[in-house]
Formats: structure tokens, sequence, C-alpha cells
């Protein structure tokens, strides 16, 4: 595993039929994916061109991970927006152990780091506004 031109590569031996490049927006949307599934969790952390974008109808799944491939190994951060209510340490650890199983399941790759950053919390008041408006 080595840094080329902003990609991973993998060998596998004498015997492998090739080389294997992995491009970071690949890891990102892989520990997008992982986080996004934790139960907890409102929404990933995006800016406004994620959200023009998301709004045309794409979906960005690599929307608030960001992934530096950096001589001691891969480093994924992650930001995220909780929902009220949750224990943050709890689902947080979640959110570690899933990015850190998806990326070895899907890649054989193993993140050294991978930190959570906490950018906001997601209340319900919106949704109990609507219901009110709707009994009257």
């Amino acid at each position: 595993m080595a840094e080329n031109q902003n990609l991973l590569q993998m060998s596998h031996g004498k015997d492998g039929l090739g080389k294997i490049e992995i491009a970071p927006e690949v890891i990102e949307v892989i520990a997008g994916i992982a986080a996004s599934e934790v139960e907890g969790v409102s929404q990933m952390r995006g800016n406004f061109a994620t959200g023009v974008v998301e709004r045309l109808g794409k979906k960005n799944h690599g929307k608030g991970v960001k992934v530096e491939l950096a001589e001691e190994g891969i480093i994924v951060d992650v930001y995220c927006i909780m929902k009220f209510g949750v224990a943050i340490p709890t689902v947080a650890q979640k959110i570690q152990d899933n990015i850190r199983q998806a990326l070895l399941n899907m890649t054989a790759l193993e993140a050294d780091e991978v930190n959570v950053h906490i950018v906001g919390v997601q209340f319900e008041n919106q949704k109990f506004e609507a219901e009110i408006d709707e009994e009257m």
C-alpha cells in the first residue's frame, strides 16, 4: 500500500494479476454511507454546493467526510448532525466501528484514525409544529 498521485495502491505479492488502485473519493463514499446508517445520525454536514446538487436529485454519499492519505495511514474525518436525545459518545463510537468495519469488508484497508465531529443537533420541533397546524 503506497501513496501515488492521491491513489491508494495495493499489491498482493508475486501471484497477483496486477495492481489495485483505490481513489480517496471511494473511501469517502464508503465512510459516508456507513456513518449515515448508524441510528441517531440525523444527517451528514455538507456545503452549499452539495445541498444544491441534492435538490436536483443526485445523492452525494461522500458528503461530510474528509479522507487524508498520510504517511501514518488513512485518516477519516466525519462531520455529522445528531438527532436530539441520543447519547452522543455511544453514537460516535458506533459510527467509528461501522466505518472501520465497512472499509475492512469492502477494501481490505484499515483506517488508522476515524475522527467524528459533531457539528449540530437536529430537533424535532419542525415536525411537531407541522402536526399542530394540521390539527387546527
